[in-house]
């Protein structure tokens, strides 16, 4: 059996059961590449649940708790498992924050616009400098991850003041591409989570293969982030 990247991933965050966990468990073990991939995916999990973990001690919002209603509609958790099967995904991106519905829209650097649909100074050079594994803890502006989209273009996801945001480098700059903006620029930690989630998801979708890690990070910055 060769495995899926899916079932990989799923296999990595123990989602398989029964005889599929059995057959993609012996496929890992014995091919060391499969058996990096799941420790890579496991490593990138923790690093990104060490990002949220501030989330669970915030309040939280009265728009949630009316989940918890009794008129509240039921979901059918069976058909949403088989949703999630059937699409490409990095299971990390089920984070805390992914009850908050947030809308993807384009976002601009009102500090400063150099050029239209770019990124300003401030976020610019974040994106051209900071490495997530190197980072620190109360960066103005966050990356959150790397990764090339399939034109080869390296792409950053970030977070800044309760906007997150995706843009990928091209001769001009740092083109922006998608946002996740919290229900207030005011919010608590727990709406820019929300906003980080929904733009990691937009990552996964425009994303050619696995964010990168450390060493493709330096690599890449070291070439101007240029393809």
């Amino acid at each position: 059996m060769i495995p899926t990247r899916e079932q990989v991933a799923a296999f990595a965050d123990g989602q398989l059961q029964g005889e599929e966990a059995a057959e993609v468990a012996a496929a890992i073990a014995a091919d060391p590449l499969l058996q990096a991939e799941v420790s890579a995916h496991r490593a990138l999990r923790e690093r990104l649940s060490r990002h949220f973990a501030p989330v669970p001690g915030e309040a939280v919002p009265s728009s949630l708790t009316a989940l918890l209603s009794p008129s509240a509609p039921v979901v059918d958790l069976a058909s949403v498992r088989a949703s999630r099967r059937a699409i490409p995904r990095w299971t990390w991106i089920a984070a805390p924050a992914l009850a908050a519905s947030l809308v993807l829209a384009v976002v601009v650097d009102k500090r400063r616009e150099p050029q239209e649909g770019y990124a300003g100074d401030q976020i610019a050079s974040a994106l051209d400098t900071q490495l997530v594994s190197e980072q620190r803890p109360d960066a103005s502006v966050r990356v959150l991850l790397s990764f090339r989209d399939n034109t080869g273009s390296y792409c950053r996801a970030f977070s800044r003041s309760g906007t997150a945001g995706i843009a990928c480098r091209d001769e001009n700059g740092w083109k922006l591409h998608a946002a996740g903006t919290s229900e207030a620029a005011r919010g608590t930690e727990y709406r820019q989570a929300g906003s980080d989630v929904a733009v990691m998801q937009a990552a996964q979708e425009m994303a050619a293969g696995p964010a990168l890690d450390a060493v493709a990070e330096r690599e890449a910055k070291m070439r101007g982030w240029l393809r």
